[in-house]
């Protein structure tokens, strides 16, 4: 009779043949089987520890207990022997069917799907970026155990990539600077069982944001040295259709700040009248009038006043897609991809570029939200 394992589909356990009879092999990690042999020889042979007059004798089983420790907190300690998933796309499911048992959690969604690829696309840079603020704004507590270790592994490697490539700075420490606002509060209220894991792991993790926020403050900037066309050589009406491509007005006054014909043409009226329009209904400009010293309105002004009170419209390269058809969430080119192979996930839809939607970060936190 075969035997089976606690799951009938699987092969079941793996099983060693010893001096003792046959025992159960369970490897924690890939990473580990270098050292598995060493463990096991331990486990068979007698420990003697401390002076002659007061040896301790350890027994076979007590040896075996210890290697399977050390091989869990080697495991739990280890974070490159940590294994997430690297998927384009994942089912989403709210509740239980015959072929499914359970549904799909915030937590899953993010170990299973493949940020820590995402965030080397500048496409999707933002896009990781953005959803990392707004989890460590109001959903951090709601990610498992696996899923927050996840969460810091990302955001070290956005962290390191910021500080090598120099790319948009000023989003991170954003970021940075309202993970740290929660983690003061949630550790204030561990008492009430807000956090997983040990307190200890959470000062931790808090100092370590401290010190990355003091790196970005420090950050300085490579010049390049290039002896070709330079933005400065451009003409006026391109600086100025530049400009106008910016959606964030954050960037037209940093952009203003290198030369002094940028900053003449970032002080222009009506690319913040164009700004705001964009972002803002006439209804809102009507309760946020700033006129200027001349009697003009102060488009400029009314921007940042009007993005205090209301929510701005973000553009990213590349998002997430969801498709209604299939309750598949992916990145589209890998999609597509299997459309044409009919592979891994081929869409049954007669048109499946109507069941598309981008996916905004919130919108992805708003999925799994029951």
């Amino acid at each position: 009779m075969p035997f089976l394992g606690q799951d009938w589909r699987s092969p079941g356990w793996r099983w060693v043949k010893t001096e003792d009879g046959w025992k159960r092999c369970e490897p924690f990690s890939p990473a580990l089987e270098d050292g598995n042999n060493q463990l096991n020889d331990i486990s068979h042979t007698v420990i003697i520890t401390g002076d002659d007059e007061n040896e301790e004798v350890y027994s076979t089983e007590d040896c075996e207990f210890a290697a399977k420790k050390r091989k869990k907190d080697h495991f739990r300690n280890n974070t490159d022997s940590q294994c997430f998933y690297r998927e384009k796309w994942i089912y989403v499911h709210k509740e239980s069917t015959r072929e499914r048992h359970g549904y799909c959690t915030l937590g899953e969604a993010f170990n299973r799907l493949d940020f820590s690829s995402a965030i080397q696309d500048i496409r999707r840079f933002n896009y990781v970026v953005k959803l990392l603020q707004l989890i460590a704004k109001s959903q951090l507590t709601s990610l498992s155990g696996a899923a927050q270790k996840n969460y810091f592994n990302i955001l070290d490697k956005i962290v390191q990539k910021v500080m090598e490539d120099q790319y948009n700075p000023r989003l991170i420490k954003d970021l940075l600077q309202d993970l740290s606002s929660t983690l003061c509060i949630l550790i204030r209220g561990v008492g009430k069982s807000v956090l997983v894991g040990n307190i200890n792991i959470w000062i931790c993790r808090l100092e370590t944001i401290l010190l990355w926020q003091q790196q970005l403050k420090n950050l300085q900037m490579n010049k390049q040295v290039n002896n070709g066309l330079t933005l400065s050589d451009l003409p006026l009406h391109m600086l100025n259709n530049i400009l106008y491509r910016f959606s964030d007005g954050w960037d037209i006054i940093t952009l203003g700040q290198v030369t002094p014909t940028l900053y003449m043409l970032s002080e222009d009226r009506q690319l913040w009248k164009k700004l705001c329009q964009y972002h803002f209904a006439e209804k809102q400009f009507c309760r946020h009038l700033i006129p200027s010293e001349k009697g003009h309105i102060d488009w400029k002004l009314m921007y940042f006043a009007l993005q205090k009170c209301y929510p701005i419209k973000e553009q990213y390269g590349d998002t997430l897609h969801f498709c209604r058809h299939c309750s598949i969430l992916f990145w589209k080119d890998y999609h597509l991809a299997l459309l044409l192979q009919d592979t891994g996930h081929p869409c049954t839809a007669s048109d499946p570029n109507t069941c598309l939607m981008p996916v905004s970060p919130q919108h992805f936190i708003d999925l799994f939200k029951f």
